[in-house]
């Protein structure tokens, strides 16, 4: 009874009734109608939580299979990363004997250089177009579902092999990883994803050397993968001995100082550096503010102002680039310079024209983040507060919510308006947002003082 209530959790891909069923004593290791165990059936439905319940309740990922193979092997050869991590499970460098270790990497890496799409052909034995699919769920990344033959198989096979040599305590080589990681040409492949996190945790002199050095390559997609490990060095640094911190910072100025010739990777490099908040930061920005293509001048605002609140008055030649950056021609800068011209005009700047400009501007997505800029500040200059209140007629709920919000912060005459043109405010989605509970506040505690009046 309690296998087929097993079974039947797993066909429905039910991770908690799984583990339900078998802390009630079900067999993780119970068969299906076609003699295999439960665990294969997951793993052809690529239901990695499903998978990751069996195995930490007990099924066996080493178990012999009619066919010579494992669900392990299995898990490995479907291409799916964050199924085989599932089924790979804990200490399987200590579980598995090193021969059978070896013959997992080496199938991995077989399927890897051969590739999913004719290694689906053999196995179909189909010569016809294989259906493609992206396929994202999980937090492993983006991979490529291919169908052909009532066969599927997914590309991940890269990403499988870097987390099979980490588990087996495999170093494998710098040049290798980045290879593999830029092969598919997509910052959210698996492969990338994999091969990022494998370098984030190796922080050595020898790895930091190596990786590094490919930001000199002529290829602009290994430049950008450089940038996604010294991004994760930054972001990762607590408890760790060798953060690397101050040589990723000094790294990234030095390369915005020497100069990068392709327009997306120096737009990625001024986003990561915006984020170090180092002393050069405002320099940089400076000489990227005029930049010929606008992902570059839009990454200018972070770095001219940084993150610091409150931030000091901005000098002249600041202020001049705010204000040329807030009548660029792209809305994509303008709406990147909402912000840092809010604060700027915050510490006492005098930029409340530049502002109402940005809070009238043309393009919506524009007056919506001029609006999210303004709405927490403090200025309560009226041409500001009129800007805000010419927003209620907006088609964007979150532009309308934060125009209301912005009046009721400057004790606005028109708040209880504001709140009426917002329609009901309890909404989905929204039942933690500071705005709406500062709205609703507002009206209760003013319908009860006209009720007491």
């Amino acid at each position: 009874m309690d296998g087929a209530r097993l079974v039947a959790a797993v066909r429905r891909s039910d991770a908690e009734a799984v583990t339900a069923a078998l802390e009630a004593g079900a067999d993780p290791d119970a068969v299906t109608d076609d003699g295999l165990p439960v665990l294969c059936l997951a793993v052809a439905a690529y239901d990695a939580a499903v998978a990751e319940a069996l195995v930490e309740g007990g099924a066996d990922p080493d178990r012999r299979l009619p066919d010579g193979t494992t669900p392990l092997v299995r898990a490995v050869e479907g291409g799916s990363l964050a199924t085989a991590r599932a089924v790979l499970g804990r200490e399987p460098r200590l579980r598995l004997p090193e021969a059978e270790r070896e013959r997992l990497l080496a199938l991995t890496r077989s399927r890897y250089e051969r590739g999913a799409e004719a290694e689906l052909r053999s196995r179909a034995g189909a010569s016809g177009a294989a259906r493609r699919s992206s396929v994202r769920g999980d937090e492993c990344g983006r991979v490529s579902e291919l169908t052909l033959g009532g066969l599927t198989v997914r590309e991940g096979h890269g990403a499988i092999l870097t987390d099979l040599e980490r588990a087996f305590r495999v170093l494998t080589s710098v040049d290798e990883l980045v290879a593999r990681a830029v092969a598919r040409r997509d910052p959210e492949h698996v492969d990338w994803t994999s091969a990022l996190w494998t370098l984030d945790n190796r922080r050595s002199r020898e790895t930091w050397s190596a990786a590094t050095a490919h930001r000199h390559s002529p290829d602009p997609e290994r430049r950008l993968f450089v940038l996604d490990v010294l991004r994760c060095h930054l972001l990762f640094t607590s408890g760790r001995r060798n953060s690397y911190e101050k040589e990723t910072t000094e790294l990234l100025v030095a390369w915005a100082t020497d100069g990068e010739g392709d327009p997306g990777v120096l737009a990625e490099l001024l986003r990561v550096l915006a984020e170090t908040g180092h002393r050069e930061s405002g320099a940089v920005g400076l000489r990227y503010a005029g930049h010929p293509d606008p992902r570059v001048r839009a990454r200018a605002p972070d770095l001219l102002l940084g993150w610091d609140a409150p931030a000091p008055p901005p000098g002249a030649a600041v202020r001049t680039a705010l204000l040329a950056l807030a009548g660029d021609e792209d809305p994509g800068v303008r709406a990147a310079v909402c912000r840092a011209l809010v604060v700027a005009h915050e510490a006492g700047s005098g930029l409340t024209d530049a502002v109402v400009g940005l809070l009238r501007d043309p393009v919506a997505e524009v007056r919506a983040r001029a609006a999210e800029a303004v709405a927490s500040g403090a200025d309560r200059a009226g041409a500001i507060a009129d800007a805000l209140a010419a927003l209620l007629g907006e088609d964007d709920f979150d532009t309308r919510l934060d125009a209301a919000h912005g009046l009721l912060r400057r004790d606005d005459p028109r708040t209880g308006e504001a709140i009426e043109r917002l329609g009901p405010l309890s909404r989905p989605g929204y039942e933690h947002d500071h705005r709406l509970f500062a709205l609703w506040r507002w009206k209760g505690e003013h319908e009860d003082r006209s009720a007491a009046e």
